[in-house]
């Protein structure tokens, strides 16, 4: 694992494009970026936003460090090449802000999220992938990602979005956005027809039954007459119906299957 301190910042930071096909040459430095960044925000170069960077290339974790080392307002204090590596860092470092890979050599970056949320619950987490898959975005931020950026055509913005997240918000690729929208509206143009439910097979024909009766109002001795069976018998029908549909009392089971169509 590599530590980074205040102590190895490096002044006038040179280096090349990412392969994305961005332009050669130097990236611009953040010259008195600190000077108008207001005070009342979280970066300040007395007390920068602390990174703890998770990526299994060497290389995109050289250019990732040095972007961030360069704006005051970021401090890189830690990086890890490994799923193992990346859970012990979590646990030995103070930190602010996880930018973290999706997929490392020994494991997926899913999981980082997750243990983050046990360990450090006030720390936010943004990913940085090759592939921009709408899925994995979706999940990632379902795991409590706050930013999802593509390597390939985000470069050049780490720091931009490691101050966003920490400042409150969200930091996504502009096209990946769009996407999202694009798929989102998608999903609510034409709504899928009603099916059956999965739970409608769990219950069986005789606890449907007695989950119609329940919706009808009728109580378990009536139940129980009309069904010819004993209120003991209802009860215990009633018993399983609350726990294969996961409820606790009978307004519940019956909103949650008429939300269903399960009569």
């Amino acid at each position: 694992m590599t530590i980074v301190s205040t102590e190895h910042r490096m002044a006038g930071l040179s280096f090349g494009s990412h392969d994305s096909g961005a332009g050669e040459g130097p990236l611009v430095g953040h010259g008195n970026l600190a000077s108008v960044w207001p005070d009342f925000l979280v970066g300040q170069t007395d007390h920068p936003v602390r990174v703890l960077l998770v990526d299994d290339d060497a290389h995109i974790r050289l250019v990732i460090a040095q972007e961030l080392m360069a704006d005051p307002r970021t401090l890189v204090v830690a990086q890890a090449s490994s799923l193992r590596e990346g859970r012990k860092a979590i646990k030995q470092h103070e930190f602010d802000v996880l930018l973290v890979d999706l997929h490392l050599g020994d494991g997926e970056g899913f999981e980082l999220l997750d243990y983050l949320k046990t360990v450090r619950p006030s720390a936010e987490a943004v990913v940085i992938s090759v592939m921009e898959n709408e899925d994995e975005v979706l999940r990632a931020f379902e795991l409590g990602a706050t930013g999802y950026l593509g390597k390939n055509s985000w470069f050049g913005n780490y720091a931009q979005a490691v101050l966003q997240v920490v400042n409150g918000g969200a930091s996504i690729t502009p096209t990946l956005a769009r996407r999202l929208l694009q798929r989102f509206d998608k999903t609510h143009a034409d709504p899928p027809k009603r099916q059956e439910p999965a739970e409608a097979e769990l219950l069986s024909d005789r606890e449907k039954d007695v989950l119609r009766m329940v919706a009808g109002g009728y109580t378990t001795a009536e139940i129980a007459t009309n069904l010819r069976i004993s209120a003991m018998t209802v009860n215990t029908h009633i018993r399983n119906i609350y726990r294969k549909l996961q409820v606790r009392t009978r307004a519940q089971a019956v909103r949650f299957a008429s939300l269903r169509g399960l009569f």
